[in-house]
């Protein structure tokens, strides 16, 4: 052998459930965990909003947001292959949870699964996005277990959108972007106790003595606040843990109960781009947000 040589190993597939044991409790909460890999892979920022949201009697794997506009993205994931069952619940997901992009991921697809996403992102107009992403793990000799995910469909154009997005992220933050961390920098500046702002939708407050996270929203024409499960926690978790008081806090709070993918959520319809507006809203969040805390630490006292 000759000294100095570069001696290269062989990358072998690993079977899935080597890597993930079973699909609900491991797989789906290591990859909600690991969004940024597969936001990597997709060519879009992925932030986590929860697991097993409930739509009718199904539950949807993953539910996340594209920071950049907003937009609800669903990710279902296997790992089987692809199946007809999975492909009529994404169906009915699309519909119950008003999401616009869809990612599904296998270990395979079925070429009528793969011709099913095909004719969608064909047949359908922005901002509707399907992804088939295979995944699979892999390792060099006795290597750490490595994940990889690759595309194997997408829309059609999708590089060049992407191309547009990031010119516009590189020039400086989007009109939306800019309108949210204008309100949230008066807001924090009017209740200064939230911390520091930023070019989100959202603000979490963590909900002392639960797992839960307080999430204060800013739409396009209201406001709102709502309960969640901590990043990367389950919808069903939440409602176990809540269940013994929910129906005394909805009645506190004057908010429905819920449970699909949000718990006693609270709006207030307004104009948010009307500035004469953001002192009003700043503090019926600031409000809301002392209520529920107050109404968390009251009612979970009590006997369950």
């Amino acid at each position: 052998m000759m000294t100095g040589e570069t001696i290269f190993g062989t990358l072998a597939d690993v079977p899935l459930r080597e890597a993930w044991a079973h699909e609900a409790h491991r797989f789906t909460p290591w990859l909600a965990e690991n969004l940024d890999r597969l936001a990597a892979a997709v060519g879009i920022p992925l932030e986590l909003t929860g697991t097993e949201a409930r739509v009718g009697t199904f539950s949807a794997d993953i539910l996340a947001r594209n920071p950049v506009d907003d937009s609800v993205v669903l990710i279902e994931n296997q790992l089987e292959g692809s199946d007809h069952t999975h492909l009529g619940q994404i169906m009915t997901y699309l519909a119950g949870l008003e999401t616009h992009t869809m990612i599904w991921v296998a270990p395979n697809f079925r070429d009528e699964h793969l011709s099913a996403i095909r004719w969608l992102n064909e047949h359908t107009v922005d901002p509707f996005a399907f992804f088939a992403v295979r995944v699979r793990v892999v390792r060099i000799g006795e290597s750490p277990l490595a994940p990889l995910f690759e595309v194997i469909e997408r829309p059609n154009n999708w590089n060049r959108q992407l191309a547009q997005q990031k010119r516009s992220v590189e020039a400086g933050l989007s009109d939306l972007g800019q309108h949210r961390l204008e309100f949230w920098t008066h807001f924090c500046n009017r209740h200064p106790a939230y911390g520091k702002p930023a070019a989100t939708s959202s603000m979490w407050t963590a909900l002392l003595g639960t797992d839960a996270a307080l999430v204060q929203y800013i739409a396009r024409s209201a406001v709102g606040i709502f309960v969640r499960p901590p990043r990367g926690g389950a919808m069903e978790d939440m409602a176990r843990e809540l269940g013994p008081w929910l129906l005394r806090l909805s009645e506190e709070l004057g908010a429905p109960p819920g449970g699909q993918t949000s718990f006693l959520s609270r709006s207030l319809s307004i104009d948010t781009h009307d500035r004469a507006n953001w002192d009003r809203m700043a503090d019926w969040l600031n409000e809301r947000t002392h209520a529920y805390q107050t109404a968390f630490e009251r009612v979970l006292r009590e006997p369950g």
